[in-house]
């Protein structure tokens, strides 16, 4: 009998040996054939690591090259974004998209505006779109774009000039059928307004579907602002209710002060928990008696002014400038929502001293290869970007859904829906752990649920 069972041991490192060498050889690979590309290095890295027991157990996908198929974008759109400025002056911005899978569904995935954008920051963020949409359960594939046009400082109509050259271009590649695009960072109701009034104008027809996160009076979704803030709420509590706890009487620390974090924040309340700090791109507020969210709303939403400008109307909070120190703040729970990258292993470690017990990443990729690692080896629960922050692409589908049927659901609704989708996507990503010999550990779990999905959906499609 132990002769038996050291003969399967020997034939699983073998498998395991085979894998790791074929994983290792597809990323060596696309190094070299994307130089220089930082962002989309680290965010194959991080999914292939995970991959390796799949593939030890199921040889098919290396033998159908699918690892090098989907690694590799369907299809990359650059452009330039010509437009004009307040001044009369002629400006060139560089615009992208990268439709990276559509075996499961439509591409889909946000744009976003920002000076960093550029080639390797869309490909790692398209690339993480496959798996998180798959994750989802809803029928849409993988893509992502944005520009590297800054929209802070410009007035309206400078940004309406340049959303509307944008589209002009974009407008040729998608379709609600075809890519499915909707907003990020930078990219809010008004840039969305401002695109779907360009396409339909060139286009000529009223397509509700070609866009997300529309507003409420074009085919837009109700919760669909709400979505990926509460949806990361939603994760961590589903976290934290299997050890036995909940979000209730907690320390939470946000970082960010947009869309995601705002509403992250308040469903954080809703459940009992104070939030004491948030921050945006110049420093961070520390409110010890809990902050005060309409403040904030009011400040970032409406009046478009800096988070520094809270203590000006609650002076009892501080406000510290850079953005790092945020995690300096003991808490319970801490939710990266800003950018990515934005933890770093030496503020991983601070983080775990002071006795957080539970991440949720809000934004895409917020925590370093190194940082994730810290919060595994200390035993923190950790809900990795593709899995705790798909609220938001969740209830995009939901709004292509409405669009298609023509008509439009309850705020409740809608919320009952994106609920029950994060506690899904939770449980399906902790049973691939535990099924790949990695119990508990969600970055494995939902980079193999993810991966699954979209595998078996291009070995039946043929070679495509």
């Amino acid at each position: 009998m132990r002769g038996m069972a050291a003969l399967q041991e020997e034939i699983h490192l073998d498998s395991m040996k085979v894998a790791q060498e074929y994983v290792n050889e597809v990323y060596e690979t696309i190094q070299t054939r994307n130089p220089g590309e930082q962002e989309f290095h680290q965010a194959v890295k991080e999914i292939f690591d995970s991959l390796v027991p799949v593939f030890a157990k199921h040889p098919k996908y290396m033998n159908n090259g699918i690892l090098e198929r989907i690694s590799e974008p369907e299809r990359i759109i650059t452009f330039r974004v010509p437009w004009v400025d307040d001044f009369g002056k002629v400006r060139v911005n560089r615009g992208f998209r990268v439709q990276f899978s559509s075996a499961i569904g439509p591409y889909k995935g946000g744009i976003r505006f920002h000076p960093s954008v550029n080639a390797s920051i869309i490909k790692f963020l398209g690339f993480e779109q496959i798996f998180k949409n798959a994750l989802t359960g809803q029928p849409i594939g993988g893509g992502k774009g944005g520009s590297d046009f800054d929209p802070k400082g410009k007035s309206d109509g400078e940004v309406m000039r340049f959303t509307q050259s944008f589209m002009t271009e974009l407008c040729k590649y998608i379709g609600p059928d075809t890519d499915v695009p909707a907003g990020d960072i930078g990219v809010g109701a008004r840039e969305i307004g401002y695109m779907f009034g360009q396409y339909k104008r060139i286009r000529g027809g009223f397509e509700a579907g070609v866009l997300t996160g529309k507003g409420l009076g074009y085919g837009g979704s109700l919760a669909r602002t709400e979505a990926t803030g509460y949806g990361v709420v939603y994760f961590v509590e589903e976290m934290l209710k299997d050890q036995g706890a909940s979000m209730k009487g907690r320390t939470v620390v946000v970082s960010g002060s947009g869309n995601v974090s705002i509403y992250a924040m308040e469903k954080a309340m809703q459940l009992g928990a104070s939030v004491v700090a948030c921050s945006d791109s110049n420093g961070y507020i520390y409110d010890k008696n809990g902050i005060n969210l309409e403040t904030v709303k009011r400040l970032k939403e409406v009046e478009r002014k800096r988070i520094s400008d809270y203590v000006k109307e609650h002076p009892q909070a501080e406000y510290r400038e850079g953005c790092s120190g945020i995690w300096e703040i003991p808490c319970d729970v801490a939710l990266p929502c800003a950018t990515q990258n934005e933890i770093d292993a030496n503020s991983a470690r601070i983080l775990v001293k002071n006795g957080v017990r539970a991440i949720g990443e809000g934004a895409n990729m917020p925590s370093t290869l190194e940082a994730i690692e810290v919060f595994l080896q200390s035993g923190v629960l950790f809900g990795p970007a593709k899995a705790a922050n798909a609220g938001g692409v969740s209830v995009s589908a939901l709004e292509m859904a409405q669009n298609s049927m023509r008509l439009a659901w309850t705020f409740e609704e809608v919320d009952a829906k994106l609920h029950e989708i994060m506690i899904n996507i939770y449980r399906t990503s902790m049973k691939a752990a535990a099924e790949y010999g990695h119990p508990g550990n969600l970055v494995v779990g939902a980079n193999i649920a993810g991966f699954i999905k979209v595998a078996d959906a291009m070995m039946v499609q043929g070679l495509v």
